[in-house]
């Protein structure tokens, strides 16, 4: 049986805050061996000093980004869709304004899989139990509405469950089948952490089979290799691109 709540008593996190020790006093005894403890990105965000002036957003955005995928202009708004240093492909660069304190914004940490590794082996210290930790960030998604959690840091917990090999309930072979329980994983705790209550940690306890040693790949494993991705540009872009490279090679071979 899965069971999900979200850990209370965290205080506000501010630049330097130990967030071993924080989650490890809210968590007291309650975790067990096999428990997977999931950490919103804004408070490892807080604690490691990522925050900037808000006046400097667009420039932020510019500075994270290492590949534009599309923008779009409406009503005076733009929205950039990049690819960031971290890999991931989001919505300004996972630069954020919510639940930060006025006049402030936050980038993400910048190695997300440490941060995990970090908690992770610190609570294991603290709190003799073997368990795994997921740091999480909002993310949209291709093709539907709307935004879910995903994880974006990991430790100590396997962030897929390769299926390949297996097969279904009606005996035929798996061959693709592969679950990002990582993304699954968080999203769930979404549902009781959510987005305004100031419950930046959930602990998720039912999937101890997932979780093992520390060093585990974490969730930069997740981010799908740009030789791999069917979708590299926006339509307009990519539309662009090709009218562009049309045109040139119509010059080339004019000349």
């Amino acid at each position: 049986m899965l069971q999900i709540w979200a850990l209370e008593g965290i205080p506000e996190v501010a630049e330097g805050d130990d967030l071993v020790d924080l989650i490890g006093r809210a968590c007291g005894d309650s975790l067990r061996d096999g428990d997977i403890v999931v950490v919103t990105s804004k408070i490892v965000s807080k604690a490691e000093g990522r925050m900037v002036a808000a006046s400097d957003r667009e420039d932020a955005i510019t500075a994270e980004t290492v590949r534009v995928v599309a923008t779009r202009e409406s009503s005076g708004h733009r929205t950039r869709i990049v690819q960031n240093k971290l890999g991931m492909v989001s919505a300004a660069a996972g630069v954020d304004a919510s639940n930060t304190p006025e006049g402030t914004i936050l980038l993400l940490p910048v190695d997300p899989d440490a941060s995990a590794r970090a908690i992770a082996a610190g609570l294991r210290s603290r709190l003799g139990v073997e368990i795994g930790v997921i740091v999480t960030d909002t993310l949209g998604r291709a093709w539907r509405e709307g935004q879910t959690d995903s994880a974006i840091g990991a430790a100590g917990v396997h962030v897929f469950e390769d299926l390949r090999g297996q097969t279904d309930a009606e005996g035929r072979p798996l061959v693709v089948t592969m679950p990002c329980v990582a993304d699954e994983i968080a999203s769930a705790a979404d549902l009781v952490k959510g987005k305004a209550s100031k419950l930046p940690v959930a602990v998720v306890r039912g999937r101890a089979d997932l979780v093992g040693p520390v060093d585990l790949p974490g969730a930069r494993s997740i981010v799908r290799p740009l030789e791999r991705d069917m979708f590299r540009l926006g339509a307009d872009e990519a539309y662009a691109d090709g009218f562009a490279a049309g045109a040139r090679s119509a010059a080339s071979d004019t000349a």
